[in-house]
């Protein structure tokens, strides 16, 4: 077994949810915890929740490549995923994006050296009346990021590395 006890139980609460027959249905959840205890989704852990689902491992496979919040390779300690959608656009998420390039040094879908932030480009978020908008994390939502706010997060991030 790959992930640790804890992970299986949640796995396993995950499956409850479903029918006996279905516990492939929790392949969505299961890759989620795996990932969340990982830090990215590996060939390793695809086979690995794939023979806990009882499922062909190219079936997990294509979840985990078919939606972005999988990453199928190693991201850094913090994902900030910035919108560039077209409100966003509008309202200075490509000029945040900009920023987020110079102050990290990275475009996107690549990983600081130190290995502490991966920078990904992202589609709408639904918050658009906020924009800028950011993600932490695939959780923190962060709204209105101009540059002072960025320099503020990412700082706040280090320190707390």
């Amino acid at each position: 077994m790959l992930l640790s006890e804890q992970a299986y139980r949640d796995i396993d609460r995950e499956i409850a949810k479903y029918p006996a027959d279905q516990k492939q249905s929790a392949v969505m959840a299961a890759l989620t915890i795996a990932q969340g205890e990982q830090g990215w989704v590996s060939t390793e852990v695809i086979r690995d929740v794939a023979a806990y689902l009882g499922m062909p491992p190219v079936a997990v496979q294509e979840v985990a490549t078919f939606y972005n919040m999988y990453n199928t390779k190693p991201v850094g300690r913090y994902t900030l995923t910035i919108c560039t959608n077209l409100p966003c656009a509008l309202q200075g998420g490509t000029q945040a994006a900009e920023h987020l390039k110079r102050t990290l040094g990275i475009g996107f879908h690549e990983t600081t050296p130190d290995g502490l932030f991966t920078l990904v480009e992202g589609e709408c978020m639904g918050a658009c009346g906020d924009a800028p908008v950011m993600l932490a994390n695939g959780t923190h939502m962060c709204c209105r990021m101009q540059p002072e706010k960025i320099d503020a997060l990412i700082g706040a991030l280090k320190e707390s590395a």
